[in-house]
């Protein structure tokens, strides 16, 4: 009897150790996310490594410049790792700003299916001398939530043209 207890326990806790979270219940990072501040962000499809790139469009700007859609590139831990990453990616603020900005966080999702992406960043913008260098770095928190769209919408085609004086202020 005590060799067949032992047999389930054993069962019971190989079943426990290679418990794998179903994949409709994995935070995926990829995909189009919004923040509290409304800027916008298109993550590409995250490679087996963990490598992943995108656009970055900012709601806000240094000097109030028109923005542009911007490249991000960032890598997750392995997907293998559990169902709820940590990630870090950087944006260069392309064409309107001396400034880059590194993100770190993780993806989550709630009992409901809802996924958010909770961030911290530091952004730095250039400076003229070392005397300077005390303003040059600001640290924040963003909070992203999936944006759905329907099939075929991309971020350039949610942009403002910088071209357009009727488009509000970023």
């Amino acid at each position: 009897m005590a060799m067949g207890s032992g047999a389930f326990t054993l069962a019971l806790a190989l079943a426990l150790a290679t418990y794998v979270i179903p994949e409709e219940r994995k935070c995926q990072l990829s995909g189009l996310w919004r923040n509290e501040l409304d800027s916008l962000m298109e993550i590409s499809a995250v490679r087996d490594n963990g490598d992943f790139q995108g656009k970055y469009l900012t709601r806000v700007t240094l000097a109030g410049s028109c923005a542009h859609a911007s490249p991000l590139r960032g890598a997750q831990q392995q997907p293998s790792e559990g169902g709820w990453p940590t990630f870090a990616f950087t944006v260069r603020w392309d064409k309107f700003s001396n400034a880059t900005t590194a993100f770190t966080g993780q993806c989550f999702m709630d009992t409901g299916g809802k996924e958010t992406l909770t961030t911290m960043w530091l952004l730095r913008e250039a400076v003229g001398s070392l005397e300077e260098d005390w303003k040059a770095t600001r640290v924040g928190r963003n909070v992203f939530t999936r944006k759905r769209i329907r099939k075929g919408k991309i971020l350039p085609s949610l942009s403002p043209s910088c071209e357009d004086t009727s488009s509000p202020a970023p």
